[in-house]
Formats: structure tokens, C-alpha cells, sequence
């Protein structure tokens, strides 16, 4: 329990000290950032919670929703059915999830994705390196869960900070896959 409350705290003050956004950058949560202010999401890559090899690049050409999350988190528990049920609606309008995993350890963000059924790759973050990668803006102050939602050219083009729905992750996306998409 140590070890997590020590990674809690060491990822919420780099969010805090890698994101303060500068006058007339705010970012509002859950809406479309203009395409001409949209930032380049970093190309994360290393080692999936299952150990193969994970690249965000790779999925270029999608529209990728990434989500922030830890097993120890309750949010993210709150959060995993609606992500998993959005995934499910969305795959088949290119949309692909991604998640980062901030766990100390492998084996307990594997075991969270296999509770919840999570049916996408997981980035194995447990230092928190891949989020310092991040435009400062971009990881919301209050750590984790957060989900960003990326445009098919790689660029951050939502971010809504802590926990969130199916409605709201096909509401952040919809602008980018072009059309109506209905939520159950």
C-alpha cells in the first residue's frame, strides 16, 4: 500500500508541475480544441501490461482515446464498464482506446483489465514518464483518471479530466469521425 500511495503522490505533482497552462491556453474540459490549437500527442511506446510492445504511433490514422488510469483508483474502477462499452460501439468507426496505466506493478494493472474486461492495450506507466511526455496542458491537474481523445494526424483534440461516460467519450469524438454516433 506504501508503494501506491507514494506513486499517487509522485504522479499528481508531476501533473501539477508539468500542466499549468499559459494565460489564453485553457483548455475546456470534454470540448473540441480548434484544430489550429490542437498539440502533437508524444509518441509513447514500451511495454503493454501483457508485455508486448505498444506504440501510440501505430495507431496514426485513427482516432485514438487514451485514458490515465490505476487499479487502486476508484474512479477508474467507476469509469472502466463505460469505456469498455464505448470502445465496443466506436471500434467500428476507427476509433481506437488506449490506456496508460500508472500502477507500481504490472501484475495489478493486469489484473484491473482483466476484472473490467478491458478490450484494449495498456501502456505500463509506472513512474509516470509517459504523462510528463504530454503537453502541460494537456494532463488535467487532478492526475488520474483522465481521458485525452487524439485526432487520426496524432494531435490532442479533447481532454476531459477525471472520471468519465460512454455519452461523454462518443460526445468528444464524434467531431472527429465525422457524423452521429449513437450512444446507448
Amino acid at each position: 500500500m506504501k508503494k501506491r500511495a507514494v506513486l499517487s503522490i509522485a504522479v499528481c505533482l508531476a501533473a501539477v508541475s508539468a500542466c499549468q497552462a499559459s494565460p489564453g491556453e485553457k483548455i475546456e474540459p470534454g470540448q473540441p480544441i480548434p484544430a489550429a490549437q490542437r498539440q502533437a500527442a508524444p509518441d509513447l511506446e514500451g511495454a503493454s501490461l501483457d508485455g508486448a510492445r505498444l506504440r501510440l504511433a501505430d495507431y496514426r490514422g485513427k482516432v485514438v482515446v487514451l485514458n490515465g488510469w490505476a487499479s487502486w483508483c476508484g474512479p477508474c474502477r467507476a469509469e472502466a464498464p463505460e469505456l469498455t462499452a464505448a470502445q465496443k460501439h466506436l471500434a467500428a468507426k476507427g476509433v481506437q482506446f488506449f490506456g496508460l496505466n500508472t500502477d507500481a506493478d504490472s501484475a495489478s494493472g493486469r489484473a484491473f483489465q482483466k476484472e473490467h474486461g478491458l478490450p484494449y492495450p495498456s501502456l505500463a506507466d509506472p513512474g509516470g514518464k509517459h504523462v510528463l511526455k504530454f503537453p502541460r496542458e494537456t494532463v488535467p491537474l487532478t492526475g488520474i483518471p483522465f481521458t485525452l481523445v487524439i485526432d487520426r494526424s496524432g494531435h490532442i483534440a479533447a481532454v476531459n479530466p477525471g472520471t468519465i461516460t460512454e455519452r461523454e467519450v462518443t460526445d468528444m469524438v464524434t467531431p472527429l469521425i465525422g457524423g452521429r454516433t449513437a450512444s446507448r
